[in-house]
């Protein structure tokens, strides 16, 4: 039976899909979007996060590293990368979970027995399970077990993907898929290539090809002022969805937030924390109006 890396499984989610939902988040991605607020999720491989504000030196970790990767400075605890086997010792004892590690291999059977738990919370809500990420198709195969298993159970599933893989996995996941949510991030290829490390021709005929089995699509647009709030740019994307089959009128907007940057400094990697510029209210409220003009509905979050 296949296994899943997973980074984390998220209880009485609300935002990814209708009603409660329980949001299985994979490891890794094959995008590398700059403005990315999960930036946990793109390395495929297990990861160590480092609170030092949650630090409080008992040295626990340190007395507990097999490898004696850890040593106590003025900074807090520092973590020795080049002898590091990412075990998880340290974590395991911290008193105040200063350490955690991002990433685990979890059976097919582990995570039904995690979504079993949450089923009465999908029916009185209308809800269900969210895979999420990451990218859940990098996952594939452990992915449409999962969705298979769901299946049997009658549980709403959604997949948040970037639609970014080959075109018969797509289609495959979408017979076992009630919606899809989907990011545009920005129409222009060479701008996407840019801002995520690869074009978006694959991106988006993939977004036809699937629209044309009339599966449920919701798409979203994160608003980074700069890269993709241009008036061009949402015009095209609003011509873009109505060239689809069936009925996209829709979109959510998420305009841009902060809160990777934090996580860049616990993953040990501030460095690559790039501030990017979020669109002022009068900004957003034109860009509503735009995608009005062309009947599509945008509204801020989802």
């Amino acid at each position: 039976m296949s296994t899943g890396l997973i980074f984390d499984i998220k209880k009485f989610a609300i935002n990814d899909g209708p009603g409660i939902r329980l949001t299985v988040f994979f490891k890794g991605c094959n995008l590398q979007c700059k403005w990315c607020h999960n930036p946990e999720s793109m390395s495929p491989k297990v990861q160590k996060m480092y609170n030092a504000k949650k630090c409080i030196g008992a040295v626990k970790c340190i007395e507990n590293c097999p490898n004696n990767a850890l040593e106590l400075t003025e900074n807090g605890i520092v973590t020795n990368y080049d002898i590091c086997n990412l075990c998880g010792k340290c974590a395991e004892v911290c008193p105040t979970k200063a350490f955690e590690m991002l990433g685990q291999n979890i059976s097919i059977n582990d995570l039904m027995k995690k979504i079993d738990n949450e089923a009465i919370f999908f029916d009185q809500s209308g809800g269900g399970v969210t895979f999420s990420g990451g990218e859940p198709l990098m996952h594939s195969e452990y992915l449409l077990e999962a969705l298979k298993e769901c299946g049997k159970r009658i549980y709403h599933r959604v997949v948040d993907t970037t639609a970014f893989s080959k075109l018969e996995t797509v289609l495959e996941i979408a017979k076992h898929t009630e919606l899809f949510l989907i990011d545009l991030k920005v129409m222009d290829s060479e701008k996407h290539k840019e801002f995520t490390g690869v074009s978006n021709e694959k991106i988006l005929s993939n977004i036809v090809e699937l629209a044309k089995t009339n599966c449920e699509i919701t798409f979203r647009m994160p608003l980074i002022k700069g890269v993709n709030t241009s008036e061009v740019n949402i015009e095209k994307t609003a011509i873009f969805m109505n060239s689809l089959v069936g009925n996209r009128d829709t979109i959510n907007l998420l305009p841009y937030h902060k809160i990777a940057e934090n996580k860049h400094i616990k993953l040990g990697a501030s460095n690559k924390f790039i501030e990017f510029e979020t669109p002022n209210n009068d900004e957003v409220l034109k860009i509503i109006s735009i995608f009005k003009n062309y009947e599509i509905n945008a509204t801020i979050g989802g």
